[in-house]
């Protein structure tokens, strides 16, 4: 069925048979890519069905589709014209992960972090309205993404302007870690009332008494009643009051029912309307459906079995984990707090012992920032792991609520530098820049599993300022060298020399120290510099303030924007000295998806692209 799908209008001519095939066909094309380029495997899987009926209905061309975060697109992209590229998915060059205007008209939104859709849509749709164009916009919302304020910021405004607009709830009661909080118990409790399943067994129960002919109208006039005694049943006062008409819940893979839902609300109803669908993440391949979290973002897997290929060494999130459960045994005022990924920022161990200690406050980064600085104002240790390009989203709550009160809080940003495949939404090449200019927060950046440890274990102790550490995706480095102990503001020597200095910050340093190596292997004479900064802020000036008359030329190796970065941090500084600062960063650019190696080398950051950039320096040290 698949291989007559040319464009989303061929949907529309199939029959409802015709369109569980495609269905099935969808699922496989999404496995069949994925176990090769990995990807965001169960939130597709579970979206297949609603995205067919959707695209059966409505014209995404006119009808402006708006997927929050994008973790749950493929089937969207497949049959939006892109099935021809869909093998290149998250590859450079290729298809992104995730809804990209740039890549397709079908695309009314990029999207990437969660929480948005409502708010575009619902600026989209006013936008529609001035210019007097037909259509509506539907925005596609998770269960977790739900908890975001953001969210709830935009349902507010949309029940206000009661605009004609559709709100989608996808609820498979599973956003990346289990959800949290009062709202994600309302969903779950939907399906698992005592009134609504008694009341729905004592209807299955009276249609089997009935002849034949008779059982199967009063099925059907029983599903048509249903939406009306849910309306009922269930507490759907507060998405109503908001201005929303509530339909739901509603099983989000009965492509019929689907379908005859949206042409009824696509004709007859006005204002608002939120859909509440319950589906199954990872449908359609049974360990994805078994362990949703593990195949809500996954590498490249065994189709047959779903295995991985195991990792050799620990990644920088569980050594983070490990080092945290390791201190909390004899300090019982470490907490941890996450938003929504326990897994993902190495916290399960914790979870797991500490169950009591730690807070999973759902997609709420904000939230979590000031919970933090509220729990530390009362003497707690509190740890709050968070992935870089995510923190973007609570710099005010660093600045007012943590900085500002001189709170404690260790901020562990996980995802520091390119992640890959992931591509420009996720890439965590910003934090230095947006917390280098905030008063009175330290940021340490390790260099290795062992420095990161040390880091943990001194912020421990560490009660003046708030702290930041970061570091990247992926296996920790380890290096064949015992570090320093860690001392306030104070950088690391590798190796004292002259002429010039080549610093490299955080996991940046092992390609510093590729360069140093290939530097003494290649230019007799030559001895650089070779720094681990280790503190970013403050930095250490005293032993800058020294190599600088001693060293004409600084090279600077970061995973982090150019501007605003470390090197533009020292440009700064010795503004005014003799000094020329080489800086090897990320460019003033998104970057796109794309292996990691790939992208270093294509913007620079390669040993080899700086050893060739910087030989001219050097030769004139000969």
């Amino acid at each position: 069925m698949l291989e007559k799908i040319k464009k989303p209008e061929d949907i529309k001519k199939l029959s409802f048979h015709e369109l569980s095939l495609l269905a099935s066909d969808v699922r496989q094309r999404i496995i069949e890519v994925t176990c090769i380029n990995g990807g965001h495997v169960a939130p597709s899987l579970g979206a297949v069905d609603f995205i067919i009926a959707l695209l059966k209905v409505f014209n995404p061309l006119n009808d402006r589709i708006v997927f929050d975060v994008g973790h749950q697109a493929y089937a969207y992209k497949i049959l939006t014209e892109r099935n021809d590229r869909f093998d290149t998915l998250r590859t450079y060059g290729g298809i992104s992960g995730f809804n990209n205007i740039f890549e397709s008209n079908y695309d009314a939104f990029s999207v990437g972090h969660s929480s948005t859709s409502i708010s575009a849509a619902l600026g989209i749709k006013i936008a529609m309205d001035s210019l007097e164009e037909k259509g509506t916009s539907i925005a596609i919302i998770g269960d977790g993404a739900l908890t975001g304020g953001m969210a709830f910021e935009a349902l507010n405004h949309a029940g206000h302007l009661q605009k004609n607009m559709i709100v989608i709830l996808n609820d498979n009661e599973m956003s990346i870690s289990p959800n949290v909080g009062a709202l994600q118990h309302y969903l779950t409790n939907v399906l698992v009332s005592k009134s609504y399943n008694t009341l729905k067994k004592q209807v299955w129960d009276l249609s089997q008494s009935l002849p034949g002919k008779v059982r199967k109208t009063f099925i059907y006039g029983a599903q048509k009643l249903e939406e009306s005694l849910m309306n009922i049943i269930v507490p759907n006062i507060f998405f109503e009051d908001l201005g929303f008409k509530y339909i739901g819940p509603v099983n989000g893979h009965d492509i019929p029912r689907l379908c005859r839902i949206f042409n009824k609300i696509k004709t007859n109803i006005e204002g608002p309307v939120l859909i509440h669908l319950v589906t199954q993440k990872g449908k359609g391949l049974s360990f994805a459906e078994t362990n949703a979290a593990k195949f809500h973002g996954i590498g490249p897997y065994n189709k047959k079995n779903g295995h991985t290929t195991p990792k050799k060494n620990l990644s920088w999130s569980e050594v983070f984990g490990n080092k945290l459960v390791e201190m909390a045994k004899t300090d019982k005022k470490i907490v941890a707090i996450t938003s929504a990924m326990t897994d993902g920022t190495g916290l399960t161990k914790f979870n797991d012992t500490y169950p009591d200690r730690l807070f999973d406050v759902g997609i709420a980064e904000q939230h979590a920032i000031t919970l933090s600085a509220g729990l530390a104002s009362k003497g707690l240790k509190p740890y709050i792991a968070i992935y870089s390009t995510f923190l973007q989203r609570a710099l005010d709550q660093v600045i007012h609520d943590v900085a500002l009160q001189k709170h404690p809080v260790v901020i562990c940003i996980d995802r520091a530098g390119l992640v890959g495949e992931d591509g420009a939404t996720h890439q965590g090449v910003f934090d230095l820049s947006f917390l280098q200019f905030v008063p009175n927060l330290c940021i340490l950046a390790p260099t290795s599993a062992s420095e990161l440890e040390l880091c943990l274990e001194w912020s421990k102790d560490f009660n003046d300022l708030p702290v930041a550490i970061r570091y990247p995706r992926g296996t920790a480095q380890v290096f064949e060298h015992t570090h320093s102990s860690i001392k306030f503001s104070k950088a690391e020597i590798w190796n004292k020399g002259s002429n010039i200095a080549i610093i490299g910050v955080g996991h940046s340093f092992s390609t510093a120290f590729d360069l140093y190596n290939r530097i003494i292997e290649n230019y007799e004479g030559i001895n650089p510099y070779l720094i681990n900064p280790r503190f970013i802020k403050p930095f250490d000036k005293q032993l800058f303030d020294e190599i600088k008359d001693k060293c004409s030329h600084f090279i600077i190796i970061e995973e982090n924007a150019q501007i605003g970065g470390f090197a533009s941090r020292l440009g700064i500084e010795y503004a005014s000295d003799d000094i020329k600062i080489h800086s090897f960063a990320i460019p003033d650019e998104f970057i796109e998806h794309g292996k990691t190696e790939l992208l270093r080398n294509l913007i620079g950051l390669s040993t080899e692209k700086i050893y060739n950039k910087i030989s001219p320096i050097l030769d004139k040290f000969i």
